[in-house]
């Protein structure tokens, strides 16, 4: 088993679930987080810390197929978050929002210039 980032997750990348993650699974792209399906060790630590409550086991319906194969694709793609940043900037009025699917960035997230 495995757990997997959702849609809630975009346009809000909240990093709570990285800080506490024991294995450092996620990974970060340009507007969403994902999650490792073969590195994470099931532990659901993430879960409880994510303000979008956009993590699931891979046994709930809310972790369909399509959401497994987003976190597996981008994994292999991304760069590699082991620890917390600020989320993006309208991260709360994101939060909730329906029909962001469409939304997901395939890029990967992009260094911060200071």
């Amino acid at each position: 088993m495995t757990f997997v980032v959702t849609e809630n997750c975009i346009k809000c990348k909240f990093t709570d679930c990285v800080e506490v993650c024991p294995v450092d699974c996620f990974y970060e792209g340009e507007n969403m987080l994902v999650i490792h399906p073969d590195e994470c060790i099931d532990c659901g630590v993430c879960v409880p810390e994510c303000p979008a409550d956009a993590i699931f086991s891979d046994a709930e319906p809310q972790a369909t197929a399509h959401w497994l194969e987003v976190n597996r694709k981008y994994a292999d793609l991304w760069p590699n978050l082991t620890g917390k940043k600020p989320p993006l900037p309208n991260a709360d009025a994101e939060n909730g929002r329906q029909g962001k699917a469409n939304e997901l960035s395939p890029l990967p997230a992009s260094e911060d210039v200071a």
